[in-house]
């Protein structure tokens, strides 16, 4: 039995020594994470517009969204958009009821709805764009969203910051611990939106007015980088 413990004791022994052998083998690393931003004016603006009419019957309620859209659609033509620029999007037709609270279900009629999104690639007609929407047609603006159309030079841009920031994080911790920056072992994109979010991009609409100021304001994009290097004495 003794020598069977022994035995045991000598295996553990040695696998711990391996262990300690495959660490000691195992060269000193680093990984530090970088981040890269750009700043660009948007040169584009994507707004979505939504068309809602109210009937008695879902026909009529139908008939009155279809034509009034077909007015906008036109009206956005007329503004200069490319039709290839407007695509039609969600497309409801929805019970109007009285008394909800009440629990007393009376049904008064039909809601037609339909939304439209335009691409607008010339900033300065914006406001007369939306002017043009609202004017016949449009009663609801649901959405205005700024944004660059080639992204592609900017996000590259954007990349080599990232790696920059990266590499410079590196060489502060290697050098605080009396280390040195060896050969790049790994390089890998994060999980950043790699894309544009706006520093101050808004717009306030007066649908009476039709008063539209817009200040398209500024776009930031953004990439992530985590990269990997072994350190030397």
């Amino acid at each position: 039995m003794t020598r069977g413990i022994v035995f045991v004791l000598a295996l553990l022994g040695a696998g711990i020594g391996g262990a300690t052998q495959i660490a000691a083998q195992t060269p000193p690393q680093i990984s530090v994470t970088g981040t890269g931003e750009v700043s660009v004016a948007p040169d584009m603006a994507r707004v979505t517009l939504g068309v809602t009419q109210e009937a008695e019957t879902a026909a009529v309620a139908m008939d009155n969204m279809s034509r009034a859209m077909a007015v906008v659609m036109d009206r956005m033509t007329a503004a200069g958009i490319d039709p290839t620029h407007m695509q039609t999007g969600s497309l409801r037709l929805d019970l109007r009821y009285s008394n909800l609270e009440t629990g007393d279900r009376v049904v008064l009629g039909y809601v037609a709805s339909v939304d439209i999104s335009v691409q607008v690639f010339d900033l300065d007609r914006l406001g007369a764009v939306l002017d043009a929407a609202v004017r016949d047609g449009a009663n609801q603006m649901n959405g205005l969203q700024f944004d660059v159309a080639d992204k592609a030079p900017f996000l590259t841009a954007a990349r080599q910051a990232a790696v920059a920031d990266a590499v410079a994080k590196a060489d502060v911790y290697a050098t605080a611990a009396g280390a040195v920056l060896g050969n790049l072992m790994l390089i890998t994109e994060g999980s950043d939106n790699n894309g544009a979010y706006p520093l101050r991009a808004e717009a306030s609409f007066d649908m009476a007015s039709r008063a539209v100021p817009i200040a398209a304001g500024a776009l930031t994009i953004s990439a992530t980088v985590s990269m990997m290097w072994s350190l030397s004495n």
